[in-house]
């Protein structure tokens, strides 16, 4: 278990630096392949040819080495480590929730709602995102029927607006929610979905993931008259590292703000089941999807106020996986209940990210509150890499840490604090 961790440690324990010494870590490396050589160890090092920032690669081949098992994937029941991943952005470059989302607005699966009245497709619609809708929607198809938004081209740009939280003209299309536990526009994503069953989501998905793994890498799409990303990609480099997991004996699995069915189509590629991904859990009523989800943390079902999003993803972990029911699923369980592993890319990872105890592998996207934390890296533990495909330019000027980068419940903005309650000076992005 314990394995070329003296050379290796060299690079995973060190306290305080995002960066280390890029001279210790080759040499630790080329230890740490010996010694696996010499071994005939199964748990092979993560694939050198696949290029990673810095000293990344050598970081996680001691996490895995330290805190792993040589030997098949493991079960956190059974004591195994947890590793958890974000998937959109994470696993991938852009977002499946939203490339399914443009499928079916390109194919006539959204339906007419309830009444024709879009106020009842999230308890968080504004007026005026509801007015919006039903002047480019209309009323002339009958509630539960396909809106024709394949050709209907004020109605789907209308809708892709509201699904990027405003209308066309501007204003709020949601409103009202805990904004550390939600993003509605994230959920109504999923919303979007009612009156299908999972099976036909399912198929959507898997349709969707065809068109834009066939699409040329980094192109675009038109979705009515509004160009959006048109090609989602898997990263080698995350495939690789979930396989390498694997085969330390960790319990690999997967928490997204994408709609559950969805992420379970796309994680197919990387081995893993089902019940070992998690993300937002549409209620299926009468055999089809009713457009309300899954509390968590004690919210009942069909509230729709939490989804695993921010402090949401740190409740579905704590009751999907340990178990923890009521509103004690929000909150950091001790640590040896808690992931060894994770990794994100936005702020909606930050609270899942924050609970790891042996690594945190952050995709840089340039978000204000998650790069404060992983650049202040008070404990040593946070690894930034820059997107493996078309890496986001480095920041012009420091994240605003100590003053702005910091959203609160209700969506006002302050500073990013520690655990301690000490405020994170500004940070430069040091890592693009």
């Amino acid at each position: 278990m314990f394995r070329s961790l003296h050379a290796r440690a060299l690079c995973a324990l060190a306290v305080g630096s995002v960066l280390l010494s890029a001279t210790a870590c080759s040499s630790a490396e080329s230890a740490t392949k010996e010694d696996a050589a010499q071994s005939g160890s199964s748990c092979a090092a993560l694939d050198p040819s696949l290029a990673w920032y810095g000293d990344n690669r050598v970081r996680l081949d001691a996490m895995m080495t330290e805190f792993g098992t040589c030997g098949a994937a493991g079960d956190v029941d059974d004591g195994a480590p947890l590793a958890l991943f974000d998937w959109d952005n994470t696993v991938v470059k852009n977002d499946i929730g939203s490339a399914t989302a443009f499928w079916m607005i390109k194919n006539n699966k959204v339906l007419q709602p309830a009444g024709g009245d879009w106020v009842t497709t999230s308890r968080f619609m504004t007026p005026a995102g509801a007015a919006a809708l039903s002047a480019a929607c209309g009323s002339e198809t009958a509630p539960g029927q396909p809106l024709a938004t394949s050709t209907d081209v004020d109605c789907a740009d209308e809708i892709v607006a509201v699904l990027e939280e405003k209308t066309r003209d501007g204003q709020a299309a949601f409103d009202g929610y805990d904004h550390r536990r939600t993003k509605a526009a994230y959920a109504w994503a999923v919303q979007l979905m009612a009156g299908h069953t999972e099976d036909e989501v399912t198929e959507y998905a898997r349709s969707a993931r065809a068109e834009n793994l066939a699409a040329a890498e980094g192109s675009d799409q038109i979705v009515g008259t509004t160009e959006v990303d048109g090609s989602v990609r898997y990263y080698a480099q995350i495939e690789d590292l979930v396989k390498s997991l694997g085969a330390h004996g960790f319990d690999v699995r997967i928490i997204s703000a994408s709609a559950e069915p969805v992420v379970r189509v796309w994680a197919e590629q990387l081995g893993l089941d089902a019940d070992h991904v998690m993300g937002v859990r549409p209620i299926v009523e009468g055999g089809v999807l009713s457009g309300r989800l899954r509390g968590c943390g004690g919210v009942a079902d069909g509230d729709d106020s939490v989804i695993p999003y921010i402090d949401g993803k740190r409740c579905q972990v704590n009751e999907v996986v340990y178990g923890v029911q009521g509103p004690t699923a929000f909150e950091q369980l001790p640590a040896d209940r808690r992931q060894v592993f994770a990794a994100g890319d936005s702020v909606t990872d930050v609270t899942f990210l924050g609970d790891a105890t042996g690594a945190r592998l952050v995709i840089n996207r340039n978000n204000p509150e998650l790069m404060c934390n992983a650049y202040d890296n008070s404990d040593g533990k946070w690894l930034v890499n820059p997107m493996f495909i078309e890496p986001k330019a480095q920041a012009d000027a420091p994240y605003h840490c100590s003053t702005e980068a910091y959203t609160d419940a209700a969506g006002a903005k302050g500073a990013v604090t520690r655990a301690d309650g000490s405020v994170i000076p500004d940070q430069v992005d040091a890592v693009a």
